[in-house]
């Protein structure tokens, strides 16, 4: 069984005071690639130390919308020359988040532009959050893919079918988190089942989401990925076997820059 865990932030404290068991760890559980996904320039700089430490990691550079307000001058530039390394094989996070407040909404909209322009002129894959914001999302993707065709993915995602329908037809890539596992998510599990088996990918989203069945478990980590491949491929009728070999050659797919093991 060969994993990918295209979500994770393992430069959270947590995580980082005691990475080499983190990586050890997600080896033995099978997972070869772990993509360790920047929300500010600084954790973006370190997510690439850990890609060039790390065989099995990959870097994204990027600015979560809730950080921002946070952005200081030349943060941007900083995140555009990134680009150039190549241990970065992704934009984002980006996205829109109405549920949380520390940012202006129309600064998280200008800096989501920023990213889709970038990820449409540099041919970068990019990685989106979104809470509470579903339409706002895909109006702003609606209006980049009459630029340019779109690659992207909708991290964590937990919208309902309709939602998932529009961000099909966008061509986007629908990735769910230990969120899908939770026993009260067996709405979210049937959309993981609605999924085109060319479009699904797992995460982690580390340090947080622990899936069952370490739910209650902190922090989160790339080796629990299994756990949500395993629920989610329940869900789909899969066998575990072939729903970790369609999602982890979508990751590939997706994320074209990261080299197979």
């Amino acid at each position: 069984m060969s994993l990918f865990d295209t979500h994770a932030h393992l430069f959270d404290e947590a995580l980082l005071t005691q990475i080499d068991d983190v990586v050890a760890r997600a080896k033995e559980a099978g997972v070869e690639r772990m993509l360790v996904v920047g929300t500010t320039a600084d954790d973006s700089q370190q997510a690439i130390e850990l890609a060039e430490r790390f065989p099995e990691i990959c870097a994204t550079v990027g600015i979560q919308p809730n950080n921002c307000a946070e952005v200081q001058p030349g943060d941007w530039e900083r995140i555009v020359a990134m680009l150039d390394h190549p241990r970065v094989v992704a934009l984002g996070e980006t996205g829109l988040d109405r549920y949380w407040d520390y940012a202006p909404f129309d600064l998280q909209q200008d800096y989501f532009d920023r990213h889709l322009r970038l990820s449409q002129e540099r041919d970068f894959p990019f990685i989106v959050h979104m809470r509470d914001c579903g339409d706002d999302i895909v109006t702003m993707l609606q209006e980049a893919a009459k630029r340019a065709p779109l690659r992207g993915v909708m991290h964590s995602f937990t919208g309902e079918p309709a939602l998932l329908q529009q961000c099909l037809e966008l061509d986007m890539y629908i990735s769910f988190a230990g969120m899908v596992t939770f026993k009260k998510s067996g709405d979210l599990r049937e959309v993981a089942a609605m999924v085109p088996k060319d479009r699904i990918l797992i995460e982690t989203d580390s340090p947080y989401l622990s899936p069952e069945p370490v739910r209650g478990k902190r922090p989160n980590e790339p080796a629990y990925v299994a756990h949500t491949a395993a629920c989610v491929a329940a869900a789909r009728g899969e066998s575990l076997d072939e729903f970790v070999k369609l999602a982890t050659e979508n990751a590939y797919r997706l994320f074209h820059r990261v080299g197979k093991a």
